[in-house]
């Protein structure tokens, strides 16, 4: 009954999200209007661009499974789900070729995957060191980093972690390793292989303060019991989509007009509310 009962919940959303997108593309295509509710001209798909975006003729799609927020497993088909999801297959079909998604289970791995040519996009927080070779669209959704500590820690507040015999767990590789690895001073960083083993290790190894997603943190606290979420976020994760700088500056271009076009058509903001998603914010244009 529970199962059924499950299905029955994602068959409704999916059907809310379809009937919105479905909904938009009639007044766009009643309108007669080029210019969609960004205000951003309809690029033109030619060939060069979309061997620029597939050259093996199917978009391959770099999906980290690591941040719940963009994507996780289907328990019913054990597939990809989730706004990153979404994304790559609203810009498949805008290219007319396949998607491929490649799921990977950190943002480390997801980066090395466009870097090397195993995926033609990604979906990345925005960093400098990873700009040096990906080209990144604006922010997407904002996403908040936050610290965990046990229940009966001492620490209150965020100015009490980055003092020295302070061992903090990140996940090798996410936002939140490279933000902090340039932010903190005195406390100890300690990778983990990735975002959903931090709190795990962070409890096993006895360290003192976990780093990560805030919905993720949630979902272990819940799960584990004896933490507690400091009550300030330390850093704003600017989640984009990402492809390499050698693909050339039209593709940077369109896929930059493309995150505007799905911002601004209420797009993002339905599939965060498709895979129930709380606590992301849809970014703005100043974002």
């Amino acid at each position: 009954m529970t199962r059924i009962f499950y299905a029955a919940e994602r068959l409704t959303r999916f059907l809310f999200l379809y009937c919105l997108l479905a909904w938009r593309a009639v007044a766009m295509a009643q309108s007669g209007s080029a210019i969609d509710a960004a205000g951003v001209s309809a690029m033109p798909v030619d060939a060069s661009l979309v061997g620029a975006f597939a050259p093996e003729g199917t978009l391959r799609a770099a999906i980290n499974l690591g941040n719940p927020v963009l994507a996780s497993l289907d328990t019913l088909t054990g597939k990809p789900v989730g706004v990153s999801v979404d994304l790559a297959q609203e810009l498949a079909r805008r290219l007319g070729v396949g998607l491929e998604l490649v799921a990977v289970p950190a943002a480390g791995a997801s980066v090395e995957k466009v870097v090397q040519g195993q995926a033609d996009i990604g979906f990345f927080a925005i960093d400098p060191l990873r700009g040096e070779q990906i080209s990144f669209t604006a922010p997407y959704v904002l996403i908040e980093g936050y610290y965990a500590v046990r229940t009966a820690s001492t620490i209150t507040s965020n100015a009490e972690v980055d003092r020295p015999g302070v061992t903090v767990a990140v996940g090798k590789g996410s936002a939140y390793d490279l933000f902090l690895s340039r932010e903190l001073r005195q406390a100890r960083i300690v990778r983990m292989p990735t975002s959903p083993a931090v709190v795990p290790e962070f409890l096993e190894q006895h360290l003192t303060v976990a780093a990560g997603v805030r919905q993720q943190l949630e979902r272990d606290a819940a799960r584990l019991g004896g933490l507690r979420i400091l009550d300030q976020r330390f850093m704003v994760i600017r989640q984009a989509m990402g492809i390499p700088k050698a693909r050339g500056e039209a593709a940077s271009r369109y896929l930059s007009a493309f995150v505007e076009q799905m911002k601004a058509s209420g797009f993002v903001a339905a599939s965060l509310a498709l895979h129930q998603i709380d606590g992301a914010i849809v970014a703005g244009p100043n974002d």
